[in-house]
């Protein structure tokens, strides 16, 4: 297999801001594999939180030879053991899986899901808003009346207010995501009232490492469902999960791809927990790899292609507030 790699760099509608920072583009790693005549492509984003960029993935698949992905496409769960047990980042690996994946399905000529025995349907998207003041979080509520399901990125001064802010301007379901951003006590202040918003659930509100946080949360007589991104990494973070909150949520750019997070949507059931597939900022090729496998899910946070400009590729459809996958084959996408 020749394996071949750059970097794109995706243009954001606006400034996108979470509890850890502001971000204005978002570069992900495109890779293709050719293999008897077919070349299939896959994306990955970084995980800036583990310190990963896309020059160090890039320069990763630069190291990817022979002896890694062998000589048999179909050989998923082989060369992506390799690839873990070499230390390849969880969005290189992604981009690997994603182009493996679409290789595969070229060659049979089917789409990913189907190969997987799944079905091409999901539940509906939730679109992202970013922190912001209390007027430009209302503004953007205004613009996203066609989307059916809203998370609002929590973390700052003036969360309780701007939370009061869309409830005011949106009838349906509502989530929040901490980034990490609070501790305990903000927590306990701020939950009576996110209840009575009829906040869905909060993800990931306090660091990955502060267990006893988790652990008091759990103890509140009126909380909210915790659902776990940064703290599920991979299938085997499931069981301690399981002990600190109520869901998890699957990034293929933390799993390292489709397989990866097929495992942990597994574990998480096994386990009694609800599943939510999450995305970066990446493309309609990065969020057609997590649609694949989006039927598997009770919360699907599929939003990334849509906070960008024209971006590389086309395929996915939007339908009544829900990512639609194509029924082409592999992961469905075309390079405009």
């Amino acid at each position: 297999m020749e394996i071949r790699a750059r970097i794109e760099n995706l243009t954001l509608h606006e400034p996108f801001e979470i509890a850890r920072g502001v971000s204005t583009h978002e570069p992900v790693l495109i890779v293709e594999l050719e293999h008897d005549g077919l070349v299939g492509v896959g994306e990955g984003a970084p995980v800036d939180y583990h310190g990963e960029t896309t020059e160090a993935m890039l320069a990763e698949v630069g190291g990817v030879g022979a002896a890694l992905l062998g000589d048999d496409p179909f050989a998923l769960e082989a060369i992506l053991r390799r690839l873990h047990s070499e230390g390849l980042m969880g969005g290189t690996r992604m981009a690997i899986d994603g182009a493996l994946h679409d290789w595969i399905g070229k060659r049979l000529g089917q789409p990913t899901w189907r190969l997987l025995g799944l079905e091409p349907t999901s539940p509906p998207t939730s679109f992202t808003i970013g922190i912001d003041t209390v007027e430009g979080t209302a503004d953007k509520v205004r613009r996203a009346q066609d989307y059916r399901v809203l998370k609002v990125k929590v973390g700052g001064a003036s969360d309780l207010e701007r939370l009061e802010a869309v409830r005011a301007g949106f009838a349906g379901p509502i989530r929040i995501d901490g980034n990490e951003g609070w501790d305990i006590d903000i927590a306990r202040a701020i939950t009576p009232d996110l209840v009575r918003l009829g906040i869905e659930f909060v993800e990931q509100p306090f660091h990955r490492e502060d267990v006893d946080a988790y652990r008091a949360y759990r103890e509140l007589d009126q909380r909210l469902p915790v659902i776990l991104d940064e703290s599920a990494q991979e299938a085997r973070d499931v069981p301690l999960c399981a002990l600190l909150g109520d869901g998890v949520n699957i990034k293929l750019s933390k799993t390292g791809g489709i397989r990866g997070g097929f495992s942990l949507a597994r574990a998480a059931r096994a386990h009694g927990l609800a599943v939510m597939i999450g995305c970066m900022i990446e493309s309609e090729l990065g969020i057609g790899q997590g649609a694949q496998i989006a039927s598997l899910c009770d919360h699907v946070d599929l939003d990334g292609h849509l906070l960008i400009d024209d971006g590389p590729f086309r395929g996915l459809g939007f339908v009544d507030g829900v990512v639609t996958v194509s029924n082409g084959p592999g992961i469905g996408v075309e390079t405009v």
